[in-house]
């Protein structure tokens, strides 16, 4: 199952891009073109993690044949779809950078958006997310109007219930050390599109330094979450969070 590509290196690695992706034939090697293409730039080695949830398409096949002249590349493929969280997980647990960064596998936030993560991982946060929200945020493509009106009213849940003082816990860009990465995911329970709040929860809980950086950000549709059945798997994450983290 867990397959690297050709002219896999075990050199030491500095950062990790992990991609998430499920049923995305049709996009995934344009993505990963532009993770490349990005990282080619870097004086730095990397390697990307690519995580295939059980697709039901070629999507493994089409991304480990976009990465095969690519170092340190991985292609991991699951027999079934356990859920966006549980990617995450196994692509930052089977990552060998210092830095480790996951990022949505259609480009919503754009790949040159690293550079200000990696900036303020260097400037000392253990944890760098991207954030819609934040003032300087700029939002290239809104949602239609009913998926932004529940993501505020899941946001404004997560505050109330789960954890204050994030303005925007969701989005698909979160970077982190390595140290935190494999400490925070190895932890993670939650294997649905609620992860991000349980990823950031134990962040707090283990006193990781955690900064929210402004974003550009574009909605690509059509959209992986369904409207209101994934708004009620992400609810359901969001109590089992709420009585998982209050336990002594």
């Amino acid at each position: 199952m867990n397959e690297p590509t050709p002219g896999f290196s075990s050199g030491a690695v500095r950062l990790s891009v992990v991609i998430p992706t499920y049923n995305a034939e049709s996009r995934i090697a344009a993505t990963l073109e532009g993770v490349r293409a990005y990282l080619a730039g870097k004086p730095f080695a990397a390697e990307i993690v690519v995580v295939d949830d059980g697709s039901a398409d070629g999507t493994a096949a089409a991304a480990r044949a976009a990465l095969a002249s690519s170092p340190g590349a991985k292609v991991l493929r699951r027999d079934r779809n356990l859920g966006k969280g549980a990617s995450v997980r196994e692509g930052v647990l089977a990552a060998a950078g210092e830095l480790v960064v996951f990022s949505d596998d259609d480009l919503s936030t754009p790949i040159g958006e690293l550079d200000k993560a990696l900036a303020a991982l260097e400037a000392g946060a253990d944890v760098v997310i991207g954030s819609r929200a934040h003032p300087d945020s700029e939002i290239r493509v809104r949602q239609r109007r009913p998926r932004e009106w529940l993501g505020r009213i899941f946001n404004l849940l997560v505050r109330l219930l789960v954890l204050p003082g994030y303005r925007d816990t969701q989005c698909g860009f979160k970077a982190f050390r390595r140290a935190a990465a494999r400490d925070v995911f190895s932890r993670l329970r939650t294997a649905g599109f609620g992860f991000d709040v349980e990823v950031l929860a134990l962040c707090r809980e283990r006193g990781y330094l955690v900064v929210e950086i402004p974003v550009v950000w574009c909605d690509v549709r059509p959209s992986r979450v369904r409207i209101f059945g994934g708004s009620w798997g992400m609810l359901r994450d969001l109590w089992r969070i709420r009585r998982l983290r209050r336990r002594p």
